[in-house]
């Protein structure tokens, strides 16, 4: 699939995996909208760039709307690429106390990130699906997730961000399937340890705990080697249904 003219969508696209997404699909020629709720960098982005901001809440339908009516405004919608975060709750399924996980926080995590993943692949696979065909063959866009390499070897206290990016894993290739006849294609992305801004002065410390336990490179991924994956999965249509752990080769340890 041609990037250069179609119109894209980064939900979350304000933060590190986002960014470094909408960076890389600006400068490969798409339209791209940044749909977050991180206004001060959003804009920021739109200032230095020139793309569109939309200040977008994942899992709310209106919202997303608004994003994707901006996108579709500027061009035909090919891409949808979800990398947004949000809070999470934790700790051990029963504590030492004996007191059970809290059920309201489980919610809140799912809510956040595998509601909010759902909510915005159907309606970004509605309006790509819209669009005419770009190829012989059909092919009208690409919808790219986020999961994380907790979805298979969640550590102990992460039960409802595994359970979360589990479902984000288990929903792709019934997604994949479901959006074949509108020749709409879904791939995710499993990263590994990642070194995002987010992590502010607290970065060196956990690249030095997480650093040495990736088998090769021994460093945290890239937020531009997300991104890059991102391009390669929007440019080979022959990628679908399929999730891709970016990692390094690592495999978390219990905790």
């Amino acid at each position: 699939m041609q990037i250069e003219g179609s119109s894209a969508i980064v939900v979350g696209g304000a933060g590190g995996l986002g960014e470094a997404t909408v960076r890389r699909l600006h400068a490969a020629g798409a339209k791209v909208v940044v749909a977050d709720l991180a206004d001060e960098k959003g804009k920021a982005l739109e200032d230095e760039l020139g793309v569109r901001y939309v200040r977008t809440d994942a899992t709310d339908e209106d919202s997303v709307l608004g994003a994707i009516a901006e996108a579709e405004a500027a061009g035909p919608l090919r891409i949808s690429v979800d990398a947004h975060g949000g809070p999470a709750s934790g700790g051990r399924l029963v504590g030492k106390d004996g007191s059970p996980l809290d059920l309201a926080g489980f919610r809140t995590t799912i809510e956040v990130y595998l509601t909010g993943v759902f909510n915005v692949m159907r309606l970004a696979a509605a309006a790509i699906g819209k669009q005419e065909p770009a190829s012989e063959e059909g092919a009208r866009g690409v919808i790219v997730n986020t999961a994380s390499i907790a979805a298979y070897e969640g550590q102990i206290g992460q039960l409802p961000y595994a359970a979360a990016k589990g479902g984000v894993v288990g929903m792709t290739i019934v997604a994949a399937r479901d959006l074949s006849p509108l020749g709409v294609r879904v791939v995710t992305i499993a990263p590994g340890t990642f070194l995002t801004p987010a992590y502010g002065k607290a970065g060196d410390q956990l690249e030095a705990y997480w650093g040495p336990q990736v088998p090769h490179p021994k460093r945290m991924g890239r937020s531009p080697e997300y991104a890059a994956l991102v391009q390669h999965i929007c440019e080979n249509d022959y990628l679908n249904g399929e999730v891709i752990r970016l990692d390094g080769a690592l495999r978390f340890p219990p905790k």
